[in-house]
């Protein structure tokens, strides 16, 4: 039987919400956060989050039209709520599953969302171009960018705030700040002058009297000395002076779990015709006590048991724990060696290494532009940064990558974390481009390796054999069936095959992959060896062609990322058109689990073999 969850079952969509009274919307809040907590539970996602922003985010609904209104959640992981009060609450069991529901904003999924949002601190960017276009084609909606605190550690949040403040376009900048600490002398003070300020009253009352004293002799300086007075007191009273400066008429902080507070701010804002910032406190994970008392665990979870928080499965370790490790081992003995990460330092295995060697760690927040120049720096005085990322995250950087690191040939390591197809986050963050951007670097290594042996020996390489820039790209998750350390060749043979005209050729943990690939084919009466890259870099070329197996027959270039750029793309153009490529093809992936996205791809084992079987004969005859 299907579970109730009381008010929550009769909301259809944000109008519902308009005619209820405080208390009930209260009452809905708990619904949602039960709701919350059992589908998360069951199909994973991220927790924490979405439960600090509850009340913000019936707020919003109640008092903007998100079918018109244009309201971007930055990050798009704290987007749950909206999802749930826009339509899509009976698609939750498929939330992030392969052709199901996803995780952040899509507006495939409803016109109530205005944008893709994945990655952090571009919402007010985004937020400002609506707001352009709005006045530019005459039309009338609110536009709202809903900011966490930790996406204001990026630049770009800093650069559209200065850009949005004085552009004079009415826009709402919600500070979702689950995490700042407000003195206690602030607050009461904070909000009773907040309401002042927002009242139309107040405001008409402030233009009226500074008209009058301008007419006066004098009184332009009379208005002056009581600005001056006014922003002195604000500065010693009130966390305002960053905002306003930038042009913002600020509201705040108000309690973000006080409904009816929040729900009279967001009138009074919607009200003034300049850009405004509402600064909301949360509690991250409110409303459910695990999360609560560790909400970092539980910000992106796997499926738990709700009643005790307990997870289902127990946690292996995966690359990036193993990466972890064995930095710690290699700062244990070299002093020189420091870590480095934009607000990731669990998600990419450094908390090991942020306890041991504090002084050595950096944890830069959402900067990782600033992460790799500061990174230039410290192995231009002989340190040796390493640089630990996710792939899609390292995106940012590429301007750093090629001025500050690659154009001096900088020895910096940059561990790329979350390589290849990542699965349910969907699109924004498949580490589907890093074989590209990196392999256009000139001087640019990338080591790929296929199970923690290789990361270990090549993490050694890149820290002791190398001068340059190096990357290490490695998937989230654990090691597959090969085990066998080959990272001393820039290309290896792990399989063998009697009387084979057909090379499987691969890279990293692919190769998995490519040998179960190899043994359907041998039993279908077709022998395939098989070739891993371990290093793709200069050297590549001449590896290749010392291997006249290789070049002898039909080629088969499988890859889990994009054929643009890929090893797969520069094989076809070196080895005298005797390639075909298998990859995820020049376009964006949906959600899913990584084997959906594989067989959706074709790059599984019976996708491999499925190709080379269909396409045997062809390349007979092409090759004679």
């Amino acid at each position: 039987m299907m579970k109730r969850y009381g008010i929550l079952d009769n909301i259809t969509s944000p109008a519902d919400l308009r005619g209820l009274s405080y208390d009930t919307l209260g009452v809905l809040c708990a619904s949602l956060r039960e709701f919350i907590v059992d589908s998360v539970s069951r199909t994973g996602g991220h927790l924490a989050s979405n439960l600090g922003i509850v009340e913000l985010a019936v707020a919003l609904e109640r008092e903007f039209d998100s079918s018109r209104d244009r309201i971007i959640y930055d990050v798009g992981h704290q987007s749950y709520v909206h999802k749930i009060l826009t339509g899509r609450r009976d698609r939750f069991d498929t939330l992030r599953q392969y052709g199901g529901l996803s995780g952040f904003m899509k507006p495939e999924e409803s016109i109530a969302d205005p944008c893709v949002t994945g990655h952090a601190s571009n919402s007010v960017s985004v937020a400002l171009g609506m707001a352009h276009a709005r006045t530019l084609k005459n039309q009338k909606y609110h536009v709202v960018a809903v900011i966490g605190d930790g996406a204001l550690t990026g630049g770009m949040a800093y650069e559209a705030l200065s850009n949005a403040g004085t552009s004079g376009e009415p826009l709402l900048v919600v500070l979702n700040d689950n995490n700042m600490s407000i003195a206690q002398n602030v607050g009461g003070l904070s909000r009773h002058l907040s309401r002042l300020r927002v009242s139309p009253r107040y405001l008409h009352t402030k233009a009226r009297v500074k008209e009058r004293l301008a007419r006066i002799p004098g009184g332009g300086a009379v208005s002056r000395g009581i600005s001056r007075v006014k922003a002195r007191m604000k500065r010693l009273l009130l966390p305002t002076s960053l905002f306003e400066q930038m042009g913002f008429i600020y509201l705040g902080p108000v309690d973000g779990h006080d409904l009816k507070s929040v729900c009279e701010l967001l009138a009074q804002a919607k009200k003034i015709k300049k850009p405004v910032l509402l600064h909301v406190m949360t509690q991250k994970g409110r409303g459910y006590v695990p999360s609560e008392r560790e909400p970092e665990k539980y910000h992106g979870v796997s499926p738990f048991d709700p009643l005790t928080g307990a997870f289902k499965a127990a946690k292996k370790e995966d690359f990036s724990a193993c990466f972890g490790r064995e930095l710690c081992a290699f700062a244990e003995k070299d002093a020189r060696i420091c870590a480095i990460t934009a607000a990731m330092p669990s998600g990419t295995g450094l908390t090991r290494f942020a306890s041991r060697f504090p002084d050595r760690f950096f944890d830069v927040g959402i900067a990782e532009e600033h992460a790799v120049a500061m990174a230039a720096g410290m192995a231009a005085q002989g340190l040796v940064p390493v640089v630990a990322m996710y792939s899609t995250f390292l995106q940012r950087a590429y301007d750093q990558l090629v001025h500050d690191v690659a154009i001096e040939g900088l020895h910096v390591v940059f561990c790329v974390d979350r390589a290849g197809i990542v699965g349910a986050d969907g699109a924004t963050h498949n580490g589907v481009l890093d074989v590209a951007f990196l392999r256009s670097i000139p001087g640019m290594k990338i080591f790929c390796p296929s199970d923690f042996a290789e990361l270990r020996s090549m993490m050694s390489d890149a820290l002791y054999h190398e001068s340059g820039p190096v990357a290490i790209r490695y998937p989230r998750g654990g090691e597959g069936a090969f085990h066998k350390d080959t990272s001393r060749e820039t290309v290896a043979c792990v399989r063998e095959a009697a009387g084979h005209q057909l090379t499987l050729l691969t890279h990293g943990v692919m190769v998995n992959e490519v040998l179960a690939a190899a043994e359907l084919l041998e039993q279908q009466g077709v022998p395939a060896q098989v070739y891993k890259v371990n290093q793709i870099s200069a050297a590549l070329e001449q590896a290749l062609r010392e291997r006249e197996d290789v070049l002898s027959g039909w080629c088969v270039v499988v890859e889990d990322v994009v054929e643009s750029g890929s090893l797969g793309e520069w094989a076809a153009a070196h080895l005298d058109g005797r390639v075909d490529r298998l990859n995820t093809g020049d376009r964006f992936l949906p959600h899913g689990g990584v084997s959906d996205l594989y067989r959706h791809c074709g790059i599984d084992a019976e996708g491999i073999a499925s190709f080379v079987l269909q396409n045997r004969t062809r390349k007979e005859n092409d090759l004679g």
